[in-house]
């Protein structure tokens, strides 16, 4: 089964950090776009972190630049993402992607999900 799982979501105060992981599984991803959106309650999903098959371009969300950081390493077949100086309002279920064109608001392949909660 191909998918993608996330994990390293939680619960931290303002101004804290969490690193968000994605693996693969079921095929290689190496060839493919890989990315994070995120989805808060009551709004609507929104693009947050983009990267290019070799990770050697990313792309990034305005609210975010310079605070998250995404990678990937293609030997274990993963994406992350580095949030830094996190605020209340980057609280959202975050999702991992892949595409073989670009990352947009339809992929090809999702995750589940991961919760992030960001306390005042």
């Amino acid at each position: 089964q191909e998918q993608l799982v996330e994990s390293g979501g939680g619960l931290v105060q303002a101004g804290g950090s969490l690193r968000l992981s994605c693996a693969g599984s079921g095929r290689t991803f190496s060839g493919y776009m890989m990315g994070w959106l995120r989805q808060a309650p009551g709004k609507e999903r929104e693009f947050i972190a983009a990267i290019n098959w070799s990770g050697s371009s990313t792309s990034y969300a305005t609210s975010v630049k310079d605070r998250f950081t995404i990678s990937r390493d293609n030997t274990k077949n993963t994406v992350s993402l580095q949030m830094n100086s996190l605020k209340p309002e980057d609280t959202a279920v975050y999702f991992c992607v892949a595409d073989r064109q670009r990352i947009g608001l339809t992929n090809e392949y999702w995750g589940q999900g991961t919760q992030v909660t960001v306390s005042s």
